[in-house]
């Protein structure tokens, strides 16, 4: 795919900035909350994709509570609070990349963040980017990449809704996923009562993020079990921006 939105404007507010990660981070589990995927996305938000550092060799990315509130539309005194817990809980957070071998299943897990600082004077948090990261975000124009603006997340209060979209925007060329069962629980990060009841999966996961897209992105979403016997194996997905909408995919 060809790079055309991972260069940052430095003067653009931080809502109309592309998040921009590399596919296989994408279909990874990354083990966040949603005020922590914000704050994350936000950071990745703040580099320019395009270098071959995109600002790691400054060694972090400063996020403010008032940026942080600004993007998300929420009070400032909620933003101060949440990049306070965040700055004792991403020190913990790490992604986890599951790879099929003949052996057996492969798990790798690295840590998002080899520092935090928050400062509880000014409202800021800073993050230190891993080296086992920086490829996944930055010196995208060699590799598959996946893009979007900040602003088509901002609106969303659920996790799963966020990371659906992303596994969607992956594909925004031809409308279509087809994913195994496994993959799609790994990637959303779904309960253990999920990944063994469909029944679960479909009312606690699904059905919710896909109508959290129809009424925040204007993504109108469907999806079929791909089935082995009863079995759910699969799904695949059919998706098209709403003709009716303002915010179309990968805008």
């Amino acid at each position: 795919m060809k790079l055309e939105h991972a260069k940052q404007d430095p003067g653009k507010p931080l809502v109309e900035k592309h998040v921009n990660m590399s596919n296989a981070l994408v279909r990874a589990a990354h083990s966040l909350s949603l005020g922590e995927k914000r704050i994350i996305s936000s950071c990745i938000a703040k580099l320019d994709s395009t270098k071959s550092d995109g600002g790691f060799s400054k060694g972090v990315v400063r996020l403010s509570a008032l940026e942080y509130a600004e993007t998300f539309d929420i009070d400032p005194r909620t933003a101060y609070e949440q990049l306070k817990d965040a700055g004792d809980s991403l020190f913990h957070r790490y992604i986890r990349i599951v790879v099929d071998t003949p052996k057996g299943q492969k798990e790798t897990k690295y840590r998002w963040v080899g520092d935090v600082t928050y400062h509880h004077g000014e409202g800021w948090i800073e993050l230190g980017f891993t080296q086992k990261v920086a490829p996944h975000l930055v010196n995208l124009l060699k590799g598959e990449y996946t893009s979007y603006k900040l602003k088509q997340a901002s609106a969303l209060r659920s996790i799963y809704s966020w990371r659906l979209f992303e596994l969607l925007t992956q594909y925004r060329g031809t409308g279509w996923l087809k994913i195994p069962i496994e993959e799609f629980a790994h990637a959303l990060d779904v309960p253990e009562s999920c990944r063994k009841d469909f029944f679960n999966l479909r009312k606690r996961v699904l059905e919710p993020a896909i109508n959290e897209l129809a009424t925040k992105n204007n993504l109108i979403v469907q999806y079929e079990p791909q089935r082995s016997g009863r079995k759910v194996v699969g799904l695949e997905f059919k998706f098209k921006a709403d003709p009716q909408g303002r915010l179309p995919l990968g805008e």
